[in-house]
Formats: structure tokens, sequence, C-alpha cells
């Protein structure tokens, strides 16, 4: 019957689209990852000398 929403073009369509986001999704994810740095690797913000002394 047509206009239930079961044809099986758009469904697939429809699956292939959710699977390519989330795939898309997966590589994002993978390369903000490998970007990450460490929390050990960081250090604790400290004022420039110049800004302090400019409040004096």
């Amino acid at each position: 019957m047509q206009g239930d929403g079961d044809d099986p073009a758009v469904s697939r369509g429809e699956q292939i689209q959710a699977a390519e986001r989330e795939a898309a999704k997966r590589r994002i994810l993978a390369q903000a990852d490998a970007d990450r740095i460490p929390v050990e690797e960081t250090t604790q913000a400290v004022p420039e000398r110049r800004w302090r002394r400019g409040q004096q």
C-alpha cells in the first residue's frame, strides 16, 4: 500500500544515511581522541608578569 512508509527503497536509503552518519561520527571522535592532550601533560595557567605589574 502506498503512503504507509513501508517503501523499501526509502528505508534502505535511510539506513545507508544513518550508517554513513555513524561512521563519520566515529571518525571525528577518533580524530579528537588522537588530538587530545592528556591532562598530565598540561600545566596550570599563571598570569604573565607584565599583567601583574600593571595591576599594582
